[in-house]
């Protein structure tokens, strides 16, 4: 793979966090502004960012503009049935075993039609509606983990469990939450795979666009073999290590 060579202005830029002329976690001024300054339009000046955020020194915020990245350690993701809770949050339990703060945003949107390839690892037929939500992970307050989760609608309907982060069981967990309605979950498969971030996902997640992203499609299955839920987790290599716990039985 050929080096990408850092470009005037991205050597520009280099130069002024060298001199300190912008901190971590300053605020970078505009693409228009720099660009102005340089004499070059704004797609060079993206271009420029790009690459020093491909080499991490700088960090893209969806929304908010780029950023002089700060120190930053990768964080270790623990798969693993082990981490399961009886009450609460999976991920806050992996975050806080190492030493994170963890936290998420979501959106759930109600009786979504599944897509073929949803339909297909849910056992549904295509078009069958389900419960869609879609998590931005944080630890300390940067993201870290992008997730889409996709539920059979009839198989929480008219119950208290419904909505992943509404009602009693808010922010379970899959395992918790299906308990709380009967349903014993059984055991998960998980089929993870490297490839490129999407622009969405880059943008989420501040890394450069077409970075290398770990993609899982976990699936969970019922003691009975019915899945009741699947989801497509996207995890930054830059960002985060994947490690698997496998637990032995004796």
């Amino acid at each position: 793979m050929p080096v990408r060579r850092r470009t005037p202005v991205a050597s520009l830029l280099h130069l002024r966090l060298a001199e300190h002329v912008w901190e971590p976690g300053d605020r970078l001024p505009s693409r228009a502004q720099i660009g102005q300054e340089c004499g070059v339009g704004e797609n060079v000046v993206r271009r420029a960012q790009e690459l020093l955020i491909s080499q991490r020194v700088l960090e893209g915020r969806a929304g908010s503009g780029t950023y002089v990245a700060e120190p930053r350690q990768r964080v270790r993701v623990v798969r693993s049935s082990a981490r399961e809770q009886p009450n609460g949050s999976p991920f806050r339990a992996d975050m806080k075993a190492v030493g994170r703060q963890g936290d998420w945003e979501s959106r759930t949107d109600a009786k979504v039609p599944a897509p073929a390839e949803i339909a297909a690892r849910l056992g549904i037929a295509e078009g069958e509606l389900c419960v869609r939500t879609t998590y931005e992970f944080l630890a300390d307050g940067k993201p870290v983990q992008l997730s889409t989760s996709w539920e059979p609608y009839d198989l929480t309907a008219g119950t208290l469990v419904v909505l992943p982060e509404g009602g009693p069981h808010a922010g379970a967990g899959v395992v918790n939450r299906m308990a709380a309605i009967g349903i014993t979950v059984g055991h998960a498969v998980e089929q993870p795979e490297p490839r490129q971030a999407t622009a969405e996902e880059a943008s989420l997640l501040g890394i450069q666009k077409a970075a290398l992203v770990t993609h899982i499609r976990r699936t969970y299955y019922s003691d009975e073999g019915r899945p009741v839920e699947t989801a497509d987790i996207v995890v930054p290599a830059a960002h985060c290590e994947i490690v698997y716990e496998v637990p032995i039985n004796r």
